[in-house]
């Protein structure tokens, strides 16, 4: 098979490093791709904004299947375009990426099909947000509607805070992202990622994960795009589980149908575990970063016949296998993220890869030959464990052999398990 791979963050080296693996995959081209990527596949470049130019390429290079990485190109509908032109690709249609497109969306189809999650309001001025925020008191959450790259929500603990974030998102902070916003009641408990493909009828789960959205140890600090995750979450046991596909995610994927808008893909279900059960945070329609680094270091199933089955409606054919053991990553960050950074600094030195580490790049590039940090979040350095304290171990003993006078990093990734562990 004949595939490309759009993206070129460590979702995307992580995935190109699996589906490299696979027996049934003839060429893998990747684009834009990074350096990392680039020694699984054949780099491509290609604008993957111009949907016509990536349906021309496919047609050039008889490209049998299409795996969408990030976000930003499904929302724009570039999963449509291919699917008329004739290509199976992996990702939703612009209409069902709203689901992550559009909090208010999302919040409407809970609202609809009755999936736990908490109460909102949506707003498209910042007054009458304002004002809800008053009356309804802290703590409180404000979402930015649309996209914004893992930065647009604010877990306001103070009524000041809640207020500066309104002002924020209608001032323009967001882009067009902050047109409309979405208050919501703030929900108590423990956060877990759970990911599950869809073909349009059929939801397989995949596994779960814990991710650590501060910059800061002990989770300090503003939000980022994530500094590190680790797979799977102790908190989703078997019943959580259970209870997730049967609450939140089979109910989504009806819904979606009968609002004619079927779900294909991967869907990512951001949970926070309440004394009620699993409730219903956000929607993402891809992969998460950096959960997507520790899920395919667990898979033992190969990925292709996986994602194809998603993308042609056969899922109900097809299972996965995952490791038993736990897989951590560290994102190593170019120091000022997620604020204003220096860009091409050098990157001198990587540990070499093991049976139990792996570095996926995120954000480099090469310049004269010289491995660079291009990005915010630029290596995911990411180790196996048979404990979250060994996997633990084993990434900081790997990311501390990593050369880059420029990066910095969390120094607690996987710590409430790791407290598990220990009690």
């Amino acid at each position: 098979m004949r595939v490309l791979l759009i993206g070129s963050g460590g979702r995307e080296h992580a995935l190109a490093w699996k589906l490299a693996q696979s027996p049934l995959l003839t060429a893998l081209y990747a684009a834009p791709g990074n350096p990392g990527i680039g020694e699984e596949a054949t780099l491509v470049d290609l604008d993957i904004t111009d949907d016509s130019a990536v349906l021309a390429f496919c047609r050039k290079e008889s490209i049998d299947f299409v795996v969408v990485g990030p976000e930003a190109p499904l929302v724009a509908g570039l999963a449509d375009t291919l699917r008329t032109g004739g290509i199976a690709v992996f990702g939703p249609s612009a209409a069902a990426a709203q689901l992550e497109g559009s909090k208010g969306f999302t919040k409407d189809i809970c609202a609809k099909y009755s999936i736990p999650t908490g109460a909102y309001q949506r707003f498209t001025s910042a007054e009458p947000a304002k004002a809800y925020v008053r009356a309804q008191g802290a703590p409180i959450v404000i979402k930015a509607d649309g996209l914004a790259a893992g930065k647009g929500v604010t877990v306001a603990m103070t009524l000041d805070e809640a207020l500066e974030a309104v002002d924020s998102c209608f001032s323009g902070t967001f882009g067009a992202a902050g047109a409309e916003v979405v208050v919501e009641a703030y929900l108590d408990g423990e956060e877990a990622s759970f990911f599950c493909l869809c073909d349009g009828k059929t939801a397989l789960p995949l596994a779960s994960a814990q991710d650590h959205k501060r910059v800061g140890d002990g989770d300090t600090g503003p939000n980022t795009g994530g500094m590190g995750a680790y797979s799977p979450a102790p908190v989703m046991t078997a019943q959580m589980v259970e209870r997730t596909m049967r609450e939140i995610i089979e109910p989504t994927i009806a819904g979606m149908a009968d609002s004619g808008h079927p779900f294909t893909g991967v869907l990512f279900a951001g949970l926070m575990i309440t004394t009620k059960g699993p409730e219903l945070i956000e929607y993402n329609v891809r992969f998460g970063d950096p959960e997507c680094q520790v899920m395919m270091m667990r898979l033992k199933s190969d990925l292709l016949p996986l994602l194809y089955a998603a993308a042609t409606g056969t899922l109900a054919n097809v299972s996965a296998e995952w490791r038993d053991e736990v897989a951590l990553t560290v994102v190593m960050a170019s120091k000022g993220y997620p604020g204003s950074y220096a860009k091409n600094t050098p990157i001198v030195k990587l540990p070499p890869a093991d049976a139990a580490t792996k570095v996926f790049h995120a954000g480099t590039a090469l310049k004269d030959g010289q491995l660079v940090a291009t990005g915010g979040r630029v290596l995911n350095v990411t180790a196996m464990g048979q404990t979250v304290s060994a996997a633990q171990k084993t990434a900081y003993a790997a990311l501390d052999r990593v050369e880059w006078d420029n990066g910095f990093c969390r120094r607690d990734i996987g710590w409430q398990a790791v407290k598990r562990e220990k009690a």
